[in-house]
């Protein structure tokens, strides 16, 4: 009998062809004859305008020239198909990408040729502006003959490029000053600064706020009037004095000596792309567009091949990836924050409650003392009330705001609260009891934080029946100026709690970094041996000023003697006991340092430090310090270099930035590096305090503290970190990433 023959299995049938992506930008022409250019990049949450994006403009304004011609468009509107965001920029990661500063040039050249194809169309041009607008997104509106805005809280256009260490290279820097004059176009060139809609309005950035809610129906009526507005009635006329001084070379030239002046005095030289900015106009203004633009392209090539550039737009990645990254594990969601609460009122208490009623949250201040509450009441309404005066918040909305905050020395409320902050004395006995209190008055659902700047989360997790409940939430003094949150995660600490603090630090427009529990946690663990071996400076005969000087010049915002003076006497030299107790001999307070905490002396709030301070500002040098420290007043030259002053503070911070990493408290180097630019205004031109140190090679940094161990003791023991490293020729960032 023949077997059957076997049958071959079916294929299975092909997988349906994937429909192509959306044209993004796409162009639909309506019935009125308005064609609009509508960006909507269906892989990002923001439009973005990267290489693929801006050849489809190109062929976009190819196919609307040949339309104009035919008679079958009258006027084109670029658009946002994102509901609360216009256009973000241009493709950081491309930037970055150039090494090359003939490739930077080319590139710049090309967005702003395709540009300049928008300025050429045979039509009126708008821009309408709604959410987010910025950098090649402010470049494209300013290449339209009109703009509108939407009147929505979340519209805001500016150029940042600056903060990246570049220009803005597609026409902006030629284009702003030309548009709304050079005095108005400064602030946003050369800080990055953004403006809201009514600002945009009366500097001239736009021709009309159009109210949010019937943004395309008054759009599209603008566009069509726009067909019968005479030549430059996109142009507000400015005041005649602005005109006659702008208006002539030498008026020119004494506004932008007088903007250099002041980039070199918040800079001091550093960041080389504002000074460029003032190069292109001082160059460009008074002549040819198409001179401008070439002279800003070059300038762009130069800039964006920069040393300085890579390491501005690392730590813009940084900022970024931390936004995302909530180190919990997949599938965790943060739980909502409708209603918070503050134990302590104090300075710090009442900045929180500030900072959280600020941004829409209702939160009720507890304290044992009335008091404290009627302090912290005062803290958060003149904070409110500067915010008012520096136009971040008008009267009306302060007000409002401020009536989200309550207090009282009582737990009332407390039982329908989403997430409690701690904010008392840091001793650990009186946080472990406040905490045990405040569980018995909250839901189960509750999450509680611990504002602590250095004790340990998972000690007081241990007067909790839930312990998993309790995170970290280190905020840095100010409140509202400092913008690093540390949000600390000790052993029993729960992802949900992890999470729910990590959201809440962002809604708060703070940058959160996940650390571990662990004594100072990560910045100020950091810089305790930093601020200790200034004492050891002092007493090695280097001045106050010397010292701080060293630390100026190397880029940080004060020097580590001021620092002591900011954070409080009382306060440093509690964190440096801390530190002393558990990492020893090498943490040691120095003399001078022990000798001042048996001072009077308190800092800036007691108007005597280091330095002495008149209504809380900074006036100069207390000499009489020496003599309390049991220092002679050093003589001119008698004490270490400069040179020698930056290598023992700056190698003590990596030293200790490697130590944390080796113990673990954070796992990639790249949040060493974001945590000390946010936390400690560690300069973001050199990327970062291990991004530093990978300039310098582990290898040679091991060399030099061993150096400085052999002169000055185990103080600089280097790391085990650091060897390891060192006899692999690695750098941080090869074997901890970013």
């Amino acid at each position: 009998m023949t077997p059957p023959r076997r049958r071959l299995p079916t294929p299975p049938p092909p997988p349906p062809p994937t429909p192509p992506a959306p044209r993004n930008p796409s162009l639909e022409i309506d019935e009125q004859g308005i064609g609009w250019v509508t960006f909507d990049d269906r892989g990002r949450k923001l439009n973005v305008l990267d290489e693929p994006t801006m050849r489809a403009l190109a062929e976009v304004l190819e196919e609307l020239d040949r339309l104009a011609k035919a008679g079958q468009v009258r006027v084109v509107v670029f658009r946002s198909g994102k509901p609360d965001s216009f256009i973000a920029g241009a493709d950081v990661d491309a930037i970055a990408g150039i090494s090359d500063p003939r490739e930077g040039e080319k590139a710049s050249r090309m967005g702003q040729a395709i540009f300049i194809e928008i300025e050429r169309l045979p039509l009126s041009t708008v821009a309408a502006i709604h959410g987010v607008c910025l950098g090649g997104g402010t470049e494209l509106a300013l290449a339209c003959r009109h703009r509108v805005a939407s009147d929505s809280a979340k519209t805001r256009i500016g150029l940042p490029e600056v903060q990246l260490g570049i220009l803005p290279a597609w026409g902006g820097t030629s284009r702003l000053p030309r548009l709304v004059g050079l005095q108005n176009a400064l602030p946003l060139l050369l800080t990055g600064s953004t403006v809201s809609p009514s600002h945009a309005l009366h500097m001239g950035l736009v021709s009309e706020v159009l109210p949010a809610e019937l943004f395309h129906q008054k759009t599209a009526a603008f566009a069509v009037d726009s067909l019968f507005f005479p030549k430059g009635a996109s142009r507000r006329k400015r005041p005649l004095l602005k005109r006659i001084l702008e208006g002539n070379p030498a008026g020119r030239r004494a506004i932008l000596s007088a903007a250099r002046r002041q980039v070199m005095s918040r800079t001091k030289g550093r960041y080389p792309a504002p000074l460029r900015v003032l190069d292109v106009l001082k160059r460009g203004l008074g002549g040819s567009l198409e001179k401008s633009l070439g002279v800003e392209a070059r300038a762009a090539g130069e800039l964006i091949a920069s040393e300085t550039s890579k390491n501005l737009i690392h730590v813009f990645r940084l900022n970024e990836g931390a936004k995302k990254r909530r180190d919990v594990a997949p599938g965790v969601e943060p739980r909502t924050v409708e209603r918070m609460a503050v134990v302590g009122a104090g300075v710090m208490g009442g900045g929180i409650a500030q900072l959280v009623a600020y941004h829409g949250i209702a939160v009720r201040m507890k304290d044992i003392r009335t008091e404290a509450i009627a302090s912290g009441f005062q803290h958060a309404r003149s904070l409110f009330d500067a915010a008012v005066e520096r136009k971040k918040l008008k009267p009306r909305e302060a007000h409002r705001r401020m009536e989200l905050v309550s207090g009282g020395v009582e737990y009332h409320g407390f039982a329908s609260v989403d997430l409690v902050v701690e904010a008392v004395v840091e001793r650990m006995e009186v946080k472990r009891a406040v905490l045990h209190e405040v569980e018995e008055k909250v839901g189960e659902h509750c999450i509680l934080a611990t504002n602590t700047s250095s004790l340990s989360v998972d000690e007081m997790a241990g007067a909790l029946r839930r312990p998993g409940s309790l995170c970290g939430m280190h905020f840095f003094n100010p409140v509202h100026r400092m913008p690093l949150v540390e949000v600390v995660r000790g052993p029993r600490t729960d992802d949900v709690a992890v999470a729910t603090v990590h959201a809440l630090a962002l809604r708060l427009g703070k940058v959160p970094v996940v650390v571990r529990d662990g004594p100072g946690f990560l910045v100020n663990r950091i810089l305790g041996p930093y601020m200790n071996e200034a004492g050891w400076l002092l007493a090695d005969g280097a001045t106050i000023e010397e010292v701080d000087e060293a630390a100026r010049e190397f880029g940080m915002p004060m020097g580590p003697l001021r620092l002591i003076d900011e954070v409080g006497i009382d306060i440093t030299r509690h964190a440096g006991e801390t530190l002393h107790q558990a990492f020893g001999e090498r943490l040691r307070p120095s003399p001078a340092l022990v000798a001042l905490g048996r001072t009077e002396r308190l800092g800036r709030k007691g108007g005597r430090g280091f330095y002495l301070y008149r209504g809380g500002k900074e006036k100069e040098v207390d000499d009489s310090a020496y003599a309390e420290l049991a220092l002679a007043i050093p003589g001119t030259g008698a004490g270490p270099s400069q040179k020698e002053i930056r290598a023992r503070l700056f190698l003590s911070m990596v030293n200790e930035a490697a130590r944390a990493l080796g113990d673990g408290i954070v796992d990639r180097a790249g949040d060493v590096d974001l945590a000390m630019i946010m936390g400690t205004g560690f300069p973001p031109f050199r990327g970062g305090l291990l991004r530093f140190a990978d300039t310098l090679r582990p290898k040679n940094v091991l060399e030099r503290l061993e150096g400085l161990r052999a002169r000055h003791g185990v103080r600089f023991e280097p790391a085990p970190l650091l060897g390891e490293l060192a006899d692999k020729d690695r750098t941080f960032y090869d074997a901890f990433g970013g």
